[in-house]
């Protein structure tokens, strides 16, 4: 494993720890400051920036705090280059399986999210077909 892969790796541990404790300071940590957040999975765009994605985030209920079962795994982390990379990853909390598609930059030693690109379904109900 590269310094890079393994930095990135731990950055995309902190994003999921952040979003399960839905902590805003730890995301800021993770996302650059100009990075965007994409999703079409409503049947329309929704497209956010970091000043306005922190604060829903914040005014959720984390899915810690409640103890719910979340769990992720990281399924590709490809280098481009030595200062761009790309990651997947899914994971399963507040009630939806996730499919991220992250664009990563390393700006100053640093590895950061600049684009979040994501689908989401809902996990069935007990009983439902």
């Amino acid at each position: 494993m590269t310094d890079a892969t393994v930095a990135i790796t731990d950055l995309l541990h902190k994003y999921y720890d952040a979003l399960v404790r839905c902590d805003t300071a730890l995301l800021a940590e993770v996302f650059h400051p100009e990075a965007h957040y994409f999703t079409a999975s409503d049947g329309s765009l929704l497209h956010l920036d970091m000043p306005t994605y922190f604060p829903i985030v914040a005014g959720r209920t984390s899915p810690e705090s409640t103890g719910e079962a979340c769990s992720y795994h990281i399924d590709r982390i490809e280098q481009i280059g030595p200062v761009t990379a790309v990651a997947r990853m899914r994971s399963t909390m507040m009630h939806k399986h996730f499919d991220d598609i992250l664009s990563l930059i390393c700006i100053d030693g640093q590895w950061r999210i600049i684009a979040k690109v994501f689908h989401f379904d809902p996990v069935p109900t007990a009983g439902a077909r």
